[in-house]
């Protein structure tokens, strides 16, 4: 932390530029050459910049990818700037299509809230719960009224939304596209403008959102328009895919130190850079040591992922849950040991294979459950199950894949 706080601007700028993809190297260095020079402005002015992400409350269950942008907000409250975590439980109501093929399921006000509450309750394992502050944006766009929808939305024509990947490809296959999306953009440029927000953070798929919608409504209203810090998505533990919940992929944030350890140890090296960049707490000279050592053949690929999942496991949990988790997989999977401990579950009469691993939670939906199964990675005292819906055939250990343990009693 001293060392962040005694960066240069030129250091600031290229720790706050790491991890962020826009598609366009003009538009990267754009991004950078006014984050530079609003960084200078805020230190001769004596003021910290005003930053913020909006996070529309779609799921209480949070995984590492959700923690990409709250990684980022944590690097600007480490150099002193004001920090915005904005609940869009007015936007929810809607639901973002930026990355979508599909229109998305509205939610109710109580799904949205619940989920509000708990998602906020996992970002502060990220974000310095002293130093954030919560918003939530009902409170200026419940207020809009439809003339100034109207003068927004005359900033923009059809063409723009249509052109987009998601909603061409709907148009493309005839399904349809609803007017009522097209307003998402206008509203998450309308909270950059409520907030007067100097800086917004958000993935790759909000590029339209932040770097046209929020800059141009900036703009048009008298503000001086946002800067757009456009983050890449990260893989998931497949190394190539969006990290999800529905595929598999996921590394879930309230998963045990061991688990979580285990998942990290699984992601393909290729894809370790990626991590590095989006989801810890390392600089630029850190990654660039570690990176260089690799290539040098001076680190083992890995050691370094050891390192890696120490560093994500001690953000989440604790470093001597770290230390512990890594003893763990030390002993199991280099030893081919089974560990001491482990979660157990009662068999109930007619519990089938796949009854056993979604109701004990050893695998997050059941398609996952029968791919499992499919691959040969669930195993009963060693022996490998075949049949999701065969009736279970005795108590004993139950592995899936090799993390994941089950005192089946």
């Amino acid at each position: 932390m001293e060392a962040v706080k005694k960066m240069t601007i030129d250091e600031q700028v290229a720790y706050l530029m790491q991890g962020t993809e826009y598609g366009d190297e003009n538009l990267k260095q754009a991004m950078a050459s006014e984050l530079h020079e609003r960084l200078l402005e805020a230190q001769k002015a004596g003021r910290p910049l005003r930053v913020y992400c909006g996070f529309d409350p779609r799921t209480s269950d949070l995984h590492l990818g959700h923690t990409v942008p709250m990684r980022k907000l944590r690097q600007f409250q480490e150099l002193g700037h004001e920090v915005i975590f904005l609940v869009g439980n007015y936007t929810s109501l809607i639901g973002d299509p930026s990355d979508k093929d599909k229109l998305r399921p509205q939610l109710t006000p109580e799904e949205v809230e619940h989920n509000a509450r708990t998602y906020a309750e996992q970002a502060f394992k990220v974000l310095d719960p002293e130093l954030t502050q919560v918003r939530f944006n009902a409170e200026w766009l419940s207020k809009l009224t439809f003339e100034e929808l109207i003068r927004l939305a005359s900033n923009f024509t059809l063409q723009q939304f249509i052109t987009r990947e998601n909603f061409r490809l709907r148009w493309e296959r005839g399904d349809a596209v609803y007017l009522h999306e097209t307003f998402y953009a206008l509203m998450q440029g309308y909270d950059a403008y409520a907030l007067r927000a100097d800086v917004q953070v958000g993935g790759t798929d909000q590029l339209f959102n932040i770097v046209t919608a929020a800059r141009k409504l900036m703009t048009f209203l008298g503000e001086k328009p946002n800067i757009g810090i456009i983050l890449g998505i990260l893989p998931g533990t497949d190394g190539e895919v969006k990290m999800s919940k529905s595929l598999g992929n996921h590394i879930p944030l309230l998963s045990s130190p061991e688990d979580m350890y285990g998942k990290v140890m699984s992601v393909p090296d290729h894809a370790m850079g990626t991590y590095f960049r989006l989801v810890t707490r390392w600089t630029p000279p850190e990654i660039e040591e570690l990176e260089a050592g690799m290539a040098a053949g001076r680190l083992h690929p890995r050691d370094v992922k050891m390192k890696l999942a120490r560093e994500i496991v001690s953000i989440y949990h604790s470093p001597e849950a770290a230390e512990h988790a890594e003893q763990e997989f030390i002993r199991v999977f280099r030893q081919g040991d089974i560990p001491d401990e482990m979660p157990e579950y009662s068999l109930q009469n007619g519990d089938t294979v796949l009854d056993v691993l979604m109701n004990s939670k050893l695998v997050s939906s059941r398609s996952e459950g029968r791919r499992m199964i499919d691959q040969g990675a669930v195993r009963l005292d060693g022996e490998t199950l075949t049949g999701a819906t065969d009736p279970f055939p005795h108590r004993g250990v139950l592995q899936v894949g090799k993390r994941r343990f089950l005192r089946v009693v």
